[in-house]
């Protein structure tokens, strides 16, 4: 790929987080002639009024490409050496363009939260990718990057605390202030709706370990009601993307070789406080997540104002528990609002991470933790806003 023309394209750019997008890679990397980046979409004339709306230099090049043309597709990744795309949901909107890149031997990296259409497209393109050269990887923002990583990083502490990385951790959502984003939402309802539609599908979305073909780990909390966390003393209550991260922290340990082990136990709740007060705003957590998928949620293309976005932020816990009790806890923070703000940070950098930091990645279908690790903590913190901290 030492020929194309671009190092990233950003395919979806004048959608509500693909401008996001566009518009990070165009300020934080000002300047810097090593990277070549492209803006793709359906029109010309959008493209342009977005670039010159997010102040992009005059001269960035500018794709037409549509989901639903795949010949162009194809002439979009022939350009380039990774594709960043915001156009979900993928079960809708990305499947051309994934087999685009694994046909051209193009590293691809998307938001999905949609499992199901994971796997299925791990169960069809992933030897072709191994052949091709292509690294596949999904889930490149807050679903599930800080999950993720967070998990890899509390493992870290607990190998150095225990001498061995703990069977058992939680992550708990402590503080998050911003809108759930419109593409999230609809990647929920598209893949609830398939559902309904194969009711064969039913056993697959409660699999936790639907994204690690050929294996089955132990089972899992359910994370499906309020409860109360002894560790927290306090009140819990289920996190709506628990459904998708917690498949991707199972599909981390399963792609690194299980160094989590293989009898593994992990799930994700949000913490709503103590005594009948965190009671209350547990069940309030329980009727807001039904009304995310529900028809008043935000629409794809709708999303937070600039102020909202910058107010935003998120604070999350992870306990890992050794057999004897013993624990070690980790924060992870993200300084702007979950689903936009930050969301547009890390997926720029989990493709500037592939293409600058670890070139050495074999081609396949990845985790960005995984993939990346302590090369994509270190970046996220140098560049994105996110910080990683032991808590004593």
């Amino acid at each position: 790929m030492s020929s194309s023309k671009f190092d990233i394209v950003v395919y979806g750019a004048t959608g509500f987080t693909g401008q996001l997008v566009a518009e990070y890679l165009a300020a934080q990397y000002k300047g810097d002639a090593g990277l070549k980046w492209a803006m793709a979409g359906r029109s010309q004339e959008k493209l342009a009024a977005v670039r010159d709306a997010i102040g992009a230099p005059s001269d960035t090049p500018l794709i037409v490409a549509d989901a639903s043309d795949p010949v162009s597709l194809k002439a979009m990744v022939a350009q380039t050496k990774s594709v960043i795309t915001t156009v979900g949901p993928y079960q809708f909107y990305g499947a051309e363009l994934l087999a685009a890149c694994v046909e051209a031997g193009v590293d691809y990296f998307d938001l999905c939260g949609e499992p199901l259409w994971m796997r299925q497209m791990i169960d069809k393109h992933e030897a072709a990718a191994k052949t091709s050269g292509a690294r596949i990887v999904f889930s490149c923002g807050f679903d599930s990057v800080p999950f993720e990583l967070g998990v890899f990083f509390v493992q870290d502490e607990a190998k150095r605390a225990f001498g061995a990385p703990a069977s058992r951790v939680k992550g708990r959502v402590r503080a998050m202030r911003g809108t759930l984003s419109g593409g999230t939402a609809a990647s929920a309802k598209a893949t609830f709706d398939a559902v309904a539609r194969d009711l064969s599908l039913v056993a697959q979305l409660k699999d936790p370990f639907v994204l690690t073909p050929g294996f089955k780990g132990p089972k899992q909390p359910p994370g499906s009601k309020p409860a109360i966390d002894p560790d927290l003393d306090a009140w819990t209550a289920p996190f709506m993307m628990a459904l998708i991260n917690t498949r991707n922290v199972h599909r981390s340990n399963f792609l690194m070789g299980f160094p989590y082990s293989r009898d593994f136990v992990y799930d994700e709740m949000v913490v709503t406080g103590k005594g009948e007060k965190g009671e209350a705003n547990a069940r309030l957590v329980m009727a807001a997540n039904t009304e995310k998928t529900g028809p008043d949620a935000p629409k794809p293309g709708e999303g937070p104002s600039r102020e909202e976005r910058e107010s935003g932020l998120y604070d999350l816990l992870f306990i890992a528990i050794a057999p004897d009790g013993r624990q070690v806890r980790a924060a992870v923070k993200g300084d702007r609002d979950p689903g936009y703000g930050s969301t547009s940070k890390m997926i720029s950098e989990c493709a500037i991470c592939l293409l600058r930091d670890i070139k050495d990645v074999p081609a396949g279908f990845w985790t960005p933790g995984a993939a990346m690790g302590h090369q994509l903590i270190k970046r996220l913190a140098d560049h994105a806003g996110l910080t990683f901290e032991v808590e004593r």
